[in-house]
């Protein structure tokens, strides 16, 4: 009897199934086909707008399945795209609908109003000053643009903010404060990550009650004499912090022993601290995770480090579905977006502690926002500033510049290298006499541990132009695999912030086969985001943040414009261990530079919020 009804409900549960698999499969058959009609129904009408019908498959990414139908609705909605103007947002307006395209039609003002803060966005602002939105209606022809920003602000999508004005400005504009605007997400992003601090802040047990660590409740079980014995045996906080390796990582210890938020500050010594802090809260028995940005930081933070993101992504959750943490350290706080942030502030449970930590003199983070800058500003939490330096001409290089001056350092083993050059074209052929030659000749650091980091990726000095004279050097080729060699450097930066260096092993039918990281892990990047790989011996110092090299090559040129500053150089000079080759075209400009150039100023409202201003 048992026998045939296990039979019979095996037998059942493989016909349902099978029934679920034929289900799935035809709703994937269904999806993948309504996604196909959305792309073919976008390519049609950005044919008959005379716009490319390539971009169909971009657009159902940004607008939807029903991007076709928004295209008619708002022809100028195409400048949600990356890389359309609004010259080219205009023609495609009017090839849709004639001469009903005024420059004053309303949609075309929200469009631009929209695009104007996303561009912001681009270079780190979460918001804008009104005066300069209308300013940029006015460039592109815009008949009214108070009277558009009325009909902006009134539809939705972009938030208004009065600023308090200074008091010692007695012009009429200051005393009565400034108006930002912001994109509805960024100003969402500042808001939740500032509530979310308040809320750890609010909810904190204090030293004694940690969560799931030494003090928690033992009930009557079994194993209860078992767990009061563990407790009793647990140190204490003031015993951990005595047992740190060196001072400022005790000071660390004693300040998460009463705070919620700390921020700590240091270098490249002084990450040393919070892995010491993890060592710490493991000892007193508390769930703790040491995170970092990159998975190269990671690496030199020691085994038990992560990557953020993946703890974000995978990390183990309670039943509210906030981590199972009482402690979280965040290292390269700096590349903290204000989006990403907010995500982590909203991951935690009431009562946990979080620390950031990282070199408030480096570039801030590639997104919106200067997160761990407006902390320090504001100071939710008690700041512990590391004692450690770093050591060796390198360290003291960068120390300097971190002051902002430029002064010759004592480099017996030629640690550092300052090379001269009169312009780009001349910088580029020292950077690849350089990485080719000279560093592994000289120092027996191999080309392919070599960097060479610019300020932008155009120019006569930008990334594509240093790295087609690297490939040149270090492995010419036709570029046969979508523009790629076997044995080529190349760096995978789908979405901005993030960055994977790899190598080419060759193509395969579904794309080039790329061999990632330090471990050598082989990849497959499909052929329809083989446009996101670029060759990758040359980076940006923003793609170079949280990593190093035994050997890097700074190249300083004249034409970079306001991604040059003292931040910039600190950053890029912070990236080699063993080597570093500052190659110089302004000269005597560049200590001037240094001294009066700090970092590309940044409009944002954490600070404010935080400050309740």
């Amino acid at each position: 009897m048992t026998e045939t009804s296990s039979t019979v409900s095996a037998s059942t549960v493989t016909a349902q199934l099978a029934e679920a698999i034929r289900t799935a499969d035809g709703q994937a058959q269904d999806l993948d086909a309504q996604a196909r009609d959305a792309v073919a129904d976008a390519a049609a009408v950005l044919t008959e707008g005379g716009a490319p019908a390539q971009l169909a498959g971009a657009l159902v990414a940004a607008l939807g399945e029903r991007a076709a139908e928004a295209l008619r609705e708002d022809p100028w909605a195409v400048l949600a795209l990356p890389g359309v103007l609004p010259a080219n947002a205009d023609a495609f307006a009017r090839g849709l609908l004639g001469a009903d395209a005024a420059p004053g039609d309303a949609r075309r003002a929200n469009a631009l109003v929209q695009w104007l803060l996303e561009r912001a966005a681009l270079h780190g602002h979460t918001a804008v000053e009104l005066a300069e939105i209308r300013a940029g209606l006015g460039r592109e022809g815009v008949p009214d643009p108070d009277e558009a920003l009325l009909a902006v602000l009134t539809e939705g999508g972009v938030m208004t903010f009065q600023e308090e004005g200074d008091d010692e400005d007695e012009s009429e504009e200051g005393a009565a404060g400034r108006v930002l605007l912001a994109l509805d997400r960024l100003a969402l992003a500042e808001e939740s990550a500032a509530d979310g601090l308040m809320r750890l802040t609010a909810t904190f047990p204090g030293r004694e009650a940690a969560a799931g660590g030494a003090d928690a409740e033992v009930t009557d079980t079994a194993d209860a004499p078992a767990a009061r014995s563990a407790a009793t045996q647990r140190p204490t906080w003031d015993e951990v912090a005595e047992a740190a390796p060196n001072s400022s990582a005790a000071a660390l210890i004693r300040a998460v022993a009463d705070a919620p938020l700390v921020l700590h500050t240091g270098g490249e010594t002084a990450r040393s601290e919070p892995a010491a802090l993890l060592d710490a809260a493991q000892r007193l028995g508390l769930r703790a995770a040491l995170t970092a940005a990159h998975a190269d930081s990671g690496r030199r933070l020691g085994p038990e480090a992560q990557p953020l993101a993946a703890l974000l992504a995978a990390g183990p959750r309670q039943e509210d579905g906030t981590l199972a943490l009482d402690l979280l350290i965040v290292c390269d706080a700096p590349v903290l977006d204000v989006e990403l942030a907010a995500t982590l502030v909203e991951s935690l449970a009431d009562g946990a502690r979080l620390v950031l930590s990282g070199d408030p003199g480096e570039l801030w983070s590639p997104g919106p926002g200067r997160v761990f800058a407006d902390l320090l500003a504001a100071k939710p939490g008690p700041v512990v500033a590391s004692r450690q330096p770093d050591f060796g001409p390198i360290g003291e290089l960068v120390s300097c510049i971190g002051i902002g001056e430029l002064e010759p350092v004592d480099a017996p083993e030629k640690e550092v290298v300052v090379v001269q050059a009169r312009d780009a074209a001349e910088a580029v052929h020292r950077a690849v006499q350089l990485v080719g030659d000279s560093i592994p000749r000289a120092l027996g650091i191999p080309a392919e541990q070599v960097r060479v980091l610019v300020p932008g990726h155009a120019g006569p000095s930008g990334t594509r132009a240093v790295n087609a004279a690297l490939k040149q050097r270090l492995n010419p080729g036709p570029g046969q695999f979508g523009g790629f060699d076997a044995g080529d450097a190349v760096a995978h930066a789908p979405t901005p912030g993030t960055l994977r260096e790899g190598v080419v092993r060759g193509a395969v039918p579904e794309g080039l086969e790329i061999a990632f990281g330090a471990d050598g892990e082989t990849a497959v990047v499909p052929r329809e985001s083989i446009g996101e790989l670029r060759h990758g011996w040359a980076l940006t110092a923003h793609q170079a943040a949280g990593r190093r090299w035994p050997g890097v090559v700074v190249i300083v040129p004249a034409d970079a414009g306001a991604e040059l500053s003292r931040q910039w150089l600190y950053t890029a000079c912070g990236r080699g261990e063993r080597h570093l080759s500052l190659v110089d075209t302004l000269g005597p400009a560049l200590p001037q530079l240094l001294a009066t150039h700090a970092a590309r100023p940044r409009t944002t409202r954490l600070r404010a919020i935080l400050m309740g201003e």
